[in-house]
């Protein structure tokens, strides 16, 4: 039998790891082992407590830039929060104030998505604040300019109503003041031949107010009547028919009964009345016209501009901020293109007013016409008197010997016929009140000050509607004003005026080529009258007409008529060297809520590539 070797002694003691589930997952370290990596670090490298919770785990696998990322994110948040709860109280108050209902207007600022016109983000402005304010922006610039113009208006109204008056005055006291003296110098004799002077104050009359008299003819006609009453009276023992009246009538102008007076009289009667009613007439032209163009009708995309400049910057809740000045001045000069193209036969107008009444100062003063045409009418009727006898015999050898009255009637006819007295003028003292308690010169002086005043108005109109405190702030406040995107300087050069310079304006498009019809007619009426003026100033008669028709017309195309203006959503252009300064406001100011969204964005974005990048 093989004898068995005794067994190996035991191995010592040493720690066996387990078969236990800690054999087939290891403890659970601060950061699991990557493939063909290390062995993660010991348990004892983990923090106190055994394994890290969630978010622990997730700011320790971060680390610090993720935490702050995370911070900025929820102070982005709660500023949102905020400024999306801005009050639109004031704007609000003030929306109240013009009338409108209050439930349109919101409590808090909301998202501006619904705005058509003012600029998106968070608004105090709901959509029908925004419709509302567009009719309102509207009415706002019809009320300015209907102001700027009424003024003007009023002044050739009121100068026209003055001049009528004086005229009409004037030519009331010239006959009653010829009839008084007539019927104290001659009396019966006067009084049965009366209805020649009456007619030569109608027909004088009918002149000024309708214009469609023939002055020399009618005074003509006068003197060849009066020349027939006179040579029937001073030679009343002889009977005259129709027919060697009328002979003698052609002798009028070679045997000059009447003297040098009749030539001057006519001469000054006819131009001081052409002047006369040429400078009234001219006077309610300017009313009329001033009257006509007044009355805007802006169209959509001009409305579109005005609401954008007057109350978008409320949907800001810039209530206390006012357009820039020169942002409405091109706004204006848009909108009033057509009226900017009255300027030069305005100017013309004017120009032409003025000539004519430096005539009615001087040589042409009706007044100085008018007031002793009785004393002038006298002194001829008293020359053929004092040469009847010449006249007579000179008349019989062209016309032949008249045959002579009976022995009764001849009596009867010398002692009717009979001049009593010379004609005596009144005294000073005796002379009637001045017309219309005024005289020429003062009037003519006045209105020459505002017809200098009125010139150039067309061109400054657009300025001094932007000069008005409620449509823009003022010229020295450049900084801090609303340019149509936010609160800051405007930059754009201000456009000429008139239709052909709004091709740039960079706020209002305007179609160049479709003028107004209503301010072409106006024109028309203007280039007309400076006509007629220009005629007047020269001592020609002038053939008026009635200009309603040619300045008629349904109220007045504003600047931007037919025009398609531009959406308001476009930018300008600008340099390349930077932004304007509309969109550096609208970067600024524009969306206050987006800003800590986009914050809010970035960071998660972060987030995720720090993750992929671990």
């Amino acid at each position: 039998m093989r004898a068995t070797s005794p067994p190996p002694p035991a191995p010592p003691l040493t720690p066996t790891p387990s078969l236990s589930r800690s054999t087939r997952e290891p403890p659970t370290p601060c950061r699991s082992a990557r493939p063909g990596s290390a062995a993660p670090r010991p348990v004892s490298s983990c923090p106190k407590g055994g394994n890290a919770s969630a978010p622990a785990r997730s700011m320790a696998r971060f680390g610090l830039p993720a935490l702050l990322c995370l911070l900025a994110a929820l102070s982005a948040a709660l500023l949102a929060a905020e400024l999306k709860s801005k009050s639109c109280s004031e704007v609000r108050r003030l929306y109240v104030s013009k009338g409108f209902n209050k439930n349109d207007a919101p409590l808090h600022e909301i998202n501006g998505d619904h705005l058509k016109i003012c600029p998106q983000g968070y608004t105090c402005c709901s959509q029908e604040m925004e419709e509302k304010y567009s009719l309102q922006s509207k009415d706002d610039f019809k009320n300015v300019v209907n102001e700027q113009c009424n003024h003007l208006q009023a002044v050739f109204a009121s100068r026209y109503k003055k001049f009528d008056e004086f005229f009409k005055e004037l030519l009331e006291n010239a006959e009653k003041s010829l009839n008084d003296m007539f019927v104290k110098t001659y009396g019966r004799l006067y009084m049965q031949n009366s209805e020649l002077f009456k007619d030569l104050f109608v027909e004088l009359k009918r002149y000024y107010v309708v214009g469609n008299v023939n002055l020399e003819e009618m005074l003509n006609d006068f003197w060849v009547r009066l020349l027939e009453r006179m040579f029937r009276l001073v030679n009343s023992q002889y009977h005259f028919t129709d027919e060697y009246l009328e002979c003698v009538s052609k002798y009028t102008e070679q045997l000059k009964p009447f003297g040098d007076v009749p030539r001057k009289l006519k001469l000054q009667v006819t131009r001081a009345f052409v002047a006369a009613r040429t400078f009234a007439q001219g006077l309610a032209v300017a009313r009329d016209v001033v009257s006509k163009v007044s009355v805007v009708n802006p169209t959509a995309q001009c409305t579109q501009a005005l609401l954008k400049m007057s109350y978008c910057s409320h949907c800001r809740g810039l209530v206390t901020v006012k357009p820039c000045y020169n942002y409405c001045s091109n706004i204006m000069r848009g909108c009033l293109a057509n009226q900017g193209d009255l300027e030069f036969e305005w100017n013309n107008f004017i120009d032409a007013m003025l000539m004519v009444a430096e005539r009615l100062e001087g040589p042409f003063n009706i007044e100085s016409v008018m007031d002793p045409i009785d004393v002038k009418i006298s002194d001829a009727i008293m020359n053929m008197q004092e040469n009847s006898v010449q006249v007579s015999q000179k008349v019989f050898q062209g016309c032949g010997q008249p045959k002579p009255l009976p022995a009764g009637r001849i009596s009867r006819s010398i002692s009717e016929s009979t001049f009593s007295a010379r004609f005596r003028p009144y005294h000073p003292e005796e002379r009637p009140t001045t017309a219309a308690g005024t005289s020429l010169d003062r009037l003519v002086t006045d209105v020459k000050e505002k017809l200098k005043q009125a010139k150039k108005f067309w061109s400054s109109l657009p300025s001094n509607v932007c000069n008005d405190e409620r449509m823009a702030a003022g010229n020295g406040n450049e900084e801090d004003c609303w340019n149509g995107k936010g609160r800051s300087r405007y930059l754009f050069a201000v456009t000429g005026n008139g239709l052909a310079n709004q091709g740039n304006n960079p706020e209002v498009q305007v179609d160049t080529s479709k003028p107004d019809i209503l301010i072409l007619r106006q024109i028309m009426a203007l280039r007309v009258m400076t006509s007629k003026m220009k005629n007047a100033y020269n001592g020609n008669d002038v053939d008026f007409f009635d200009i309603s028709d040619e300045s008629s017309g349904e109220g007045s195309g504003s600047g931007c008529e037919y025009q398609q203006c531009p959406s308001e959503f476009e930018y300008n252009a600008t340099d390349h060297a930077g932004k304007s300064a509309h969109d550096k406001a609208d970067s600024a100011g524009a969306r206050p809520g987006v800003q800590p969204y986009l914050l809010a964005v970035f960071c998660i974005v972060f987030l995720v590539v720090q993750r992929e990048w671990r």
